[in-house]
């Protein structure tokens, strides 16, 4: 059982004003990343006050599904704080994250006579903008200096969010390179980098890092250490329903399609844990109850429905 009466950084339970209003918000899919919608438990509550307490990265595990992107939006949305994204590739190297020059544009701009100072042509990370986004909006010059502002990811609901601190997603931090979680480690324990031969880039806020894996790569165990690791398992039966409460509302009628619907996912994860295949997913799950809630008209047999939906939205493999 995990404790919740300690002193919480992170309170999801205090009130939070919705960005979006409700008529539109209803049935809104899973895999959003807005922050609106997340359906926590005590001890994804727990692990995000553990990792702001020791000012760790937060790596989320689990299956596919199991809403470990989702949490970091929701996270940002609760704390009212800034929010930047990242999806790592196998070409993704740990600077990218940090900073990334131009040098294509600067080649393209010299050839047509236009080439100007390097910085110029210097792109800021999520990471240089979760330490410091004054310094990276000026591409890291001094505050005289006449440059072009670089452009701020997310920038609509981060202008309205400036002078706080930010929480940074980076996905599937087990789809890059070895390397590349090792040569994290220097910046995100120290909170500063370099770009090129310019001062120190040290962060204003320290951010809050949420790192998710498949488990597809074994990560470093230098990089492991220095993280708080939270397992995130399939929601169950009981968790799949509160989600579909939480997106698409309660109801007679509505409580019994979640219910059949998570009967099906549980009894399909069980086949897939048994013959080693990938079990359906949250968002599957939610595809399939807003599906039928479409689709359903007067005189189609809801059941004959529903068993044609989940032949198309649950069982894949």
């Amino acid at each position: 059982m995990t404790v919740s009466n300690y002193k919480k950084r992170f309170d999801p339970t205090r009130p939070v004003v919705p960005m979006t209003p409700a008529a539109e918000r209803q049935g809104r899919l899973g895999d959003r990343r807005d922050g609106e919608l997340y359906e926590s438990t005590e001890q994804i509550v727990l692990a995000v006050n553990v990792a702001m307490a020791t000012g760790r990265p937060l790596l989320l595990r689990g299956a596919p599904g199991s809403g470990k992107s989702s949490l970091a939006p929701w996270v940002a949305r609760v704390m009212g704080w800034r929010y930047y994204e990242d999806v790592v590739s196998s070409r993704t190297q740990a600077r990218d994250l940090l900073w990334v020059f131009d040098a294509v544009k600067r080649l393209s701009d010299a050839q047509a006579g236009e080439a100007g100072e390097e910085f110029r042509y210097v792109k800021p990370g999520v990471l240089w903008w979760a330490f410091n986004r004054e310094s990276a909006v000026r591409r890291g010059t001094p505050p005289d200096a006449k440059v072009d502002n670089a452009q701020e990811p997310n920038s609509r609901l981060n202008e309205k969010r400036q002078g706080m601190p930010a929480v940074v997603l980076i996905d599937e931090i087990d789809k890059a390179d070895p390397d590349v979680p090792n040569d994290l480690l220097v910046p995100l324990g120290s909170l500063q980098f370099t770009v090129g031969e310019r001062p120190p880039i040290v962060a204003a806020h320290a951010p809050f890092v949420v790192l998710t894996s498949n488990d597809e790569r074994e990560l470093p165990a230098a990089f492991l250490r220095r993280c708080v690791v939270l397992e995130l398992p399939m929601p169950d039966k009981e968790r799949l329903r509160r989600i579909a409460v939480a997106h698409f509302g309660e109801g007679k009628e509505a409580l019994a399609l979640y219910e059949r619907v998570a009967d099906k996912v549980e009894a399909l994860a069980n086949e897939a844990k048994a013959q080693g295949r990938r079990p359906p997913s949250t968002p599957e799950f939610l595809d399939t109850v807003k599906a039928f809630r479409e689709l359903q008209t007067e005189g189609l047999a809801s059941d004959d429905l529903l068993e044609q939906l989940f032949q198309v939205t649950l069982r894949k493999s």
